[in-house]
């Protein structure tokens, strides 16, 4: 789960040529001093948490706020990807914007993108998988879960 004092930013901060979606979520993730490994950076496996981390914020969370509490159920992870570009350093804000790059009928890619400084830190992406409650068996998207998700949709997977 993300930290409580995880905080959710308006998209308006970030520069126009960064944001090629109609629309993205962004967060700016907390980091800890035991988060570092031995060079003094963030950690590479911690950088799938905080991948997850902002994930769950969105999706459980903020789309759960905004009156879709379906994305609250469970999700597989089916692919990951990450790239990193430069180290993650402790005591400097990490902006994570999240927005999605194709929705399919049971399955949909979540596409991140990691900011220290203003300079690019890593991307990544994850393909979701949602999974039905009862019987934790893959599930189609419903029509709610689209209309939330597309506003979301990359320009130029549209």
């Amino acid at each position: 789960m993300p930290r409580e004092n995880t905080k959710v930013v308006p998209s308006a901060s970030r520069a126009a040529e960064n944001r090629p979606a109609r629309q993205r979520f962004e967060c700016a993730m907390p980091l800890r001093w035991s988060d570092q490994d031995v060079n003094g950076h963030i950690n590479n496996a911690r950088i799938v948490t905080l991948m997850e981390e902002a994930r769950i914020l969105w999706l459980n969370q903020t789309a759960a706020a905004e009156g879709l509490d379906s994305f609250r159920c469970p999700k597989v992870v089916a692919s990951l990807n990450v790239e990193y570009f430069r180290p993650v350093s402790y005591g400097r804000e990490l902006i994570m914007l999240l927005d999605v790059s194709r929705v399919g009928s049971g399955s949909f890619t979540v596409r991140y993108a990691a900011f220290q400084s203003d300079a690019p830190v890593f991307s990544g992406s994850t393909v979701l998988v949602p999974l039905d409650a009862a019987s934790n068996a893959p599930r189609k998207l419903s029509a709610a879960e689209n209309a939330y998700l597309l506003p979301y949709l990359a320009a130029e997977a549209s």
